[in-house]
């Protein structure tokens, strides 16, 4: 009888990763609760969460606390400067660099805190924070599936080259 071994494929760079996520604020709200697919290293995970994937493999589960430097305070997740006009604030505001507004969120999503960063004449460059970016994630995750999108090399025999003579 032939048996087939097949090598547990671990998270890293490139994989296709599903895991049952459950995230929440430290001491707060739940955020999600749901099943994910990403690929490992493209940035669409929250890093520090990615950071503790890697290297885990079909079946494994990690909980733990997350640093808001690592959640969605990381530097990584922040976009680039947006420019604002001085009219586009409330009129009795005082705009200072560092400080910061919230601006409600589009149909009733999530309200966005806007961190001054310069003020040029009428010009104000903000930058768009994360609403969870001072806050400490507890995650408990479950590897559901690693896949190596990459295809396997090619057998020599599958060639079929010839010798020279």
């Amino acid at each position: 009888m032939l048996h087939v071994y097949r090598r547990a494929v671990k998270i890293e760079k490139g994989h296709r990763v599903t895991v049952k996520v459950d995230l929440s604020v430290v001491d707060g709200a739940s955020l999600e609760k749901s099943t994910v697919e990403y690929i490992q290293g493209s940035g669409t995970m929250i890093p520090g969460l990615e950071a503790a994937l890697a290297g885990l493999e079909k079946g494994a589960k990690r909980e733990g606390v997350l640093e808001a430097k690592d959640a969605f305070g990381a530097p990584s997740m922040q976009p680039p400067l947006k420019k604002m006009k001085r009219s586009e604030f409330p009129a009795d505001a005082k705009i200072t660099a560092g400080e910061q507004f919230t601006a409600k969120g589009v149909n009733g999503g999530m309200d966005v805190v806007l961190k001054v960063e310069k003020i040029t004449g009428d010009d104000v460059d903000v930058r768009l924070v994360h609403p969870l970016a001072d806050k400490k994630i507890k995650y408990s995750v479950e590897v559901v599936q690693v896949t190596d999108p990459r295809p396997p090399p090619m057998p020599v025999s599958a060639l079929e080259l010839e010798e020279e003579q």
